[in-house]
């Protein structure tokens, strides 16, 4: 495979979008476990004559069909309890944290495997029972089917201890937050490898003559499938410049991309580009690393509500916050200190993610809704401080301005002269250049 095949890199892109989403389905799991059931019941009968019966213990079919019944009728109860607490877990994680990290919740992996393992073993003791009531099995078989039942109460008993272990956690903000942090910090890890997803970078100027390629969708943009974009560029001997990012609410007639070369007045070229960006209903982590951001602030702002109060889960996001940006800008240096790799998308151009506006999604609404709080205020100004240290281009100026929205926040909410002080001492920071490092023991948790 060539390391720079638009086809390839379309379908790598494509399969690993939908296998992302179908992480997210909880029915996915579930069939694959059913369809391996059925295939053990089905090499139980394939076994038989394959070994001498002598060389086998005889495992009467009383003792299989004992077995089978446990299973067939325990397994069904516990299935059905599983998903009634998982459903529990998710109301839990939606009204605590924010209904947008439901996806994130939905696709733990342990309470996915542990209900794929109930109902499989519950179809495996209906069909083995069916199988071996109707004398399928010989003597082989019915050793080799014994194994089978063995096997699938070790897998039950195993699963059903990690499941509850993680059934405590799954509803819990703070498990929901470590949640939502890792799968932004990998779309942002992503980023800082590929700021503009392994094409040219946008520039400001473009050649007169361009075409716009238009949108007939109403929704967010999900990803774009740069290699199917590259291979119609390649075809056409065109240049394309990427005008939406994924995460964009886009509308109809909103601009998707400006085209130049020579057939880009081909109508079928401009819609099969269109086609190429994917439009949904709402946002995924995938591609939009701003969208972790967003979400994160959406659960400190939640934890920040009068029905709520809870600035230490507010407290704990800045936390995330830091380390995320602080991971990431050492990405983002350590990629330029490696050799340039050439663009995998020579006739695309795309443009980065502003600092801006990455901090907005992150610290905007915080500041606003914490600025009643002394503790989140003095976290934000110690957080952001430190954001302000990191060699990132950018970085620094964005933090500042951040810190000052805060200040200006906590200004006017603050009721004490005394509490508005403090927040001015924390802030200083903001008017003295880089200023002293902050006390390592005042650090964001």
């Amino acid at each position: 495979m060539a390391r720079h095949d638009p086809i390839a890199l379309s379908l790598q892109g494509r399969l690993a979008f939908a296998l992302n989403r179908l992480r997210e389905k909880l029915w996915v799991k579930p069939l694959l476990l059913c369809l391996v059931s059925l295939v053990g019941v089905a090499l139980a009968r394939l076994v038989d004559g394959l070994l001498p019966d002598l060389l086998l213990p005889d495992i009467s079919a009383d003792t299989l069909e004992t077995l089978l019944r446990i299973i067939s009728s325990s397994m069904l109860v516990i299935a059905v309890f599983a998903a009634g607490s998982m459903l529990s877990a998710y109301a839990s994680a939606g009204t605590v944290a924010t209904p947008r990290a439901l996806a994130v919740v939905v696709s733990d992996d342990v309470s996915q495997y542990a209900l794929s393992t109930f109902i499989g073993a519950f179809i495996f003791g209906i069909v083995a029972l069916i199988a071996l009531m109707n004398g399928l099995y010989g003597r082989t078989g019915r050793f080799a089917l014994f194994l089978l039942t063995l096997l699938v109460f070790a897998v039950v008993v195993l699963s059903f201890v990690t499941w509850v272990d993680r059934i405590a956690r799954l509803g819990r903000v703070t498990n929901t937050i470590s949640r939502v942090e890792a799968v932004a910090a990998r779309a942002l890890l992503d980023r800082a490898q590929r700021p503009t997803l392994g094409a040219l970078p946008l520039v400001a100027d473009e050649p007169a003559g361009c075409v716009e390629v238009l949108s007939q969708q109403v929704g967010y943009l999900q990803r774009i499938d740069l290699g199917a974009l590259q291979l119609l560029a390649e075809t056409a001997g065109v240049q394309v410049a990427v005008r939406a990012l994924p995460g964009a609410f886009i509308t109809t007639s909103r601009v998707l991309a400006r085209v130049w070369g020579q057939t880009v007045t081909d109508p079928e070229l401009l819609e099969q580009m269109a086609d190429t960006f994917l439009i949904g209903e709402s946002r995924t982590f995938d591609d939009d690393p701003r969208f972790g951001l967003v979400v994160l602030s959406e659960i400190a702002s939640r934890a920040l509500s009068p029905a709520v109060n809870d600035p230490g889960t507010a407290i704990h996001v800045i936390g995330s916050f830091v380390r995320l940006f602080s991971h990431w800008a050492e990405a983002s240096l350590d990629r330029q200190r490696r050799e340039a790799v050439p663009p995998r998308f020579d006739r695309l151009r795309l443009p980065g993610l502003a600092m801006a506006d990455l901090l907005d999604d992150a610290f905007q609404a915080l500041a606003r809704d914490g600025a009643g709080s002394l503790e989140v205020g003095l976290r934000l100004q110690k957080g952001l401080h430190r954001l302000s240290l990191l060699p990132l281009p950018g970085l620094s100026q964005a933090a500042r301005g951040q810190a000052l929205l805060a200040l200006e926040h906590g200004e006017q909410a603050l009721r004490l002269e005394a509490e508005r002080q403090r927040l001015r001492q924390a802030a200083a920071w903001i008017h003295q250049g880089a200023g002293p490092r902050p006390d390592p023991t005042l650090q964001p948790t």
